[in-house]
């Protein structure tokens, strides 16, 4: 496994903590343009892959026929923060759908997000499936399941029709064959699949340009889902987290997954792009992705802002002043 420093933290001039890891990125013709370290590496998708698995959702008539607004529609690709905005929408989809909460097989759980887990935690209030980061997706899940008449039990089995139409999917955005693809389990208990960060780069590539998709009716599907993406960027995260940010960009599509994975396309350069924090940390990403953005002298400058205030370059201290800083230390190797 070949892999480069990507951030170096310093305090008081001496080197405090490093993050290594890989980042790939590629073109239209699937070739790669610019990396840094292991272009090859297996990875899991995680969270990142959440697109995907919504786009069976988006396949068939489920929003339409529901009557989903676009914003609830959003949070079926989303690792969503548990704010008021997330879960008066979820509870909504819940009244809509064929779907109850007893149905989701996501554990119980307090949102992400510090406030309003604290909050909860205040009022003595119990977990729930409904907060849990994936329950838009499970909804996704379980709604597809009584559409298209697939048995809702053992919908997280990786023999489950579902499950293998989500791989069959995976393998036709990302360029590898099914029997290629190495399956895990998430943290939500269903399959997740990993690839080399390359494919991954490619995905994403599809996802921001479906044009490149050659089946009509998957590239249509992932023209909505992207577009809702786009539309309510705060649905798919929350405020000032770093998916939120760039798909307020409307030429970005973008998904972060736990241990440390990006993922993000560029639909007018025709680039997609992956890169793994070997680590884990997700606090680098945004000065990760800037510096990405930077090097190859991406347009919208006002993004690359956006991001390097989700993560500044300074180091303060509880009192605010400042005792280190945070260096990004790559350079792509372009082709």
């Amino acid at each position: 496994m070949n892999y480069v420093q990507l951030i170096e933290e310093t305090r008081a001039g001496l080197v405090e903590n490093v993050h290594f890891g890989m980042i790939c990125g590629v073109n239209d013709q699937y070739q790669t343009v610019c990396h840094a370290g292991d272009q090859d590496h297996y990875t899991f998708y995680r969270s990142a892959s959440k697109p995907i698995q919504a786009i069976p959702v988006f396949l068939s008539t489920i929003i339409s026929k529901y009557g989903l607004t676009r914003q609830e529609a959003a949070l079926f690709t989303a690792s969503h923060r548990g704010e008021t905005y997330h879960i008066d929408a979820l509870e909504s989809m819940l009244s809509k759908l064929p779907v109850s909460e007893e149905d989701l097989f996501c554990p119980p759980s307090y949102p992400l997000n510090v406030a309003p887990r604290e909050e909860m935690l205040r009022k003595n209030m119990e977990k729930r499936r409904l907060y849990h980061n994936c329950s838009a997706k499970h909804m996704g899940f379980v709604s597809v399941c009584r559409e298209l008449g697939y048995p809702v039990e053992g919908y997280w089995e990786v023999d489950h029709p579902l499950q293998q139409q989500i791989l069959t999917i995976l393998s036709e955005l990302s360029e590898v064959p099914v029997s290629d693809i190495t399956i895990g389990k998430d943290g939500c208990g269903v399959p997740v699949f990993a690839i080399p960060l390359k494919n991954m780069a490619i995905t994403y590539l599809k996802l921001a340009c479906p044009d490149l998709i050659q089946d009509p009716l998957l590239q249509k599907a992932v023209k909505e889902m992207t577009s809702v993406m786009n539309e309510y960027p705060q649905m798919v995260a929350s405020e000032r987290f770093i998916c939120s940010v760039l798909l307020q960009d409307s030429n970005i599509i973008a998904k972060g997954g736990a241990q440390g994975v990006y993922c993000f396309g560029l639909k007018d350069e025709k680039l997609g792009f992956a890169l793994k924090v070997l680590n884990g940390s997700e606090d680098v990403w945004p000065a990760i992705v800037a510096s990405i953005l930077e090097q190859i002298n991406y347009h919208n400058k006002e993004t690359i802002t956006r991001l390097k205030e989700l993560k500044p370059s300074i180091i303060k201290n509880d009192a605010g002043n400042q005792v280190g800083t945070i260096k990004e230390t790559f350079l792509l190797t372009q082709w």
